[in-house]
């Protein structure tokens, strides 16, 4: 109660010219309180599924920016803008990622991560697939910090080529892994536009229980521009895993190919768009 009261306080005393909200139960006071009074407001929504709080505000702002394409949500107040990247992501470039990380440019290498809080299902496929003997491309494996000590176990018990895997709990330079990537293994949250950013294939393993299974609809954003492949994540295993990241570093045109195809659907203009709405609502109010 006091954080709404205090918002309203600064709304008054600041008189905004535009209320930017990014989404999430935190923007839906400031956004709620400035439709109110009238102020213009903006709204950004950042996956492909319309959270609680935005399908709430998204009725009362002047503006909806759109991540995604969603069903049912184009026209009118929506605008499709692409999600905002910072200059971590454009900026970032293969051979300081190889720096970064201790590779070779003259060599393929595979990033596997499972978003910020890791996912087990691909570390333990990964560990399995991979982790036994000597491997014949670079391995970058971001396992998450709850299951990094119970890869790190399994790799050492199976005797793994620690020259080549590279096994981190976390990273702060994941766009450079990314960058320095041929290949990425990921999940498909909201990351599947910074991959498509950056021009990377990427085999997708949707999280099964995402909200609205918006994780399979991202994935099947990326699959149907021939930008990835989709592993269900109830058939992923080692076999499988082996067996996909292979057929795809064997062939160097059809990888080429959809990384062609993921640069042509990423987005690095985002911001700029968003930014020239912001704009557009303030002149529009005589701002």
């Amino acid at each position: 109660m006091k954080g709404s009261i205090d918002c309203l306080a600064i709304l008054r005393r600041r008189r905004p010219h535009v209320v930017v909200g990014g989404g999430g139960y935190v923007s839906a006071v400031p956004v709620f309180w400035a439709a109110m009074f009238r102020r213009p407001t903006l709204i950004m929504e950042l996956d492909s599924h319309m959270g609680l709080a935005n399908r709430v505000l998204s009725r009362v702002a002047d503006r909806v920016a759109l991540s995604f394409p969603i069903s049912g949500r184009s026209g009118g107040r929506y605008v499709l803008t692409g999600r905002p990247m910072g200059p971590a992501l454009l900026d970032a470039a293969a051979a300081d990622g190889c720096r970064r990380f201790g590779l070779s440019q003259d060599r393929p290498v595979v990033l596997v991560t499972g978003g910020s809080q890791g996912a087990r299902s691909i570390n333990l496929a990964t560990a399995d697939a991979f982790g036994r003997g000597p491997l014949s491309f670079q391995l970058v494996h971001v396992s998450g910090r709850r299951d990094c000590e119970l890869v790190r176990k399994l790799l050492e018990e199976q005797g793994y080529d620690s020259g080549n895997y590279h096994l981190l709990d976390y990273t702060n330079d994941l766009p450079q892994a990314v960058a320095a990537a041929d290949l990425v293994v990921s999940r498909s949250g909201a990351s599947v536009l910074e991959i498509a950013a950056l021009g990377k294939p990427a085999l997708l393993v949707p999280y099964p229980h995402a909200t609205a299974d918006h994780q399979r609809k991202n994935a099947e954003w990326m699959a149907a521009a021939g930008a990835a492949r989709i592993i269900d994540d109830r058939m992923l295993d080692a076999e499988l895993l082996n067996k996909e990241v292979g057929a795809l570093l064997g062939d160097r045109e059809r990888l080429a190919a959809m990384a062609a195809a993921s640069a042509a659907l990423g987005d690095r203009n985002g911001a700029g768009r968003i930014a020239a709405e912001v704009l557009r609502i303030a002149r529009k109010n005589g701002k």
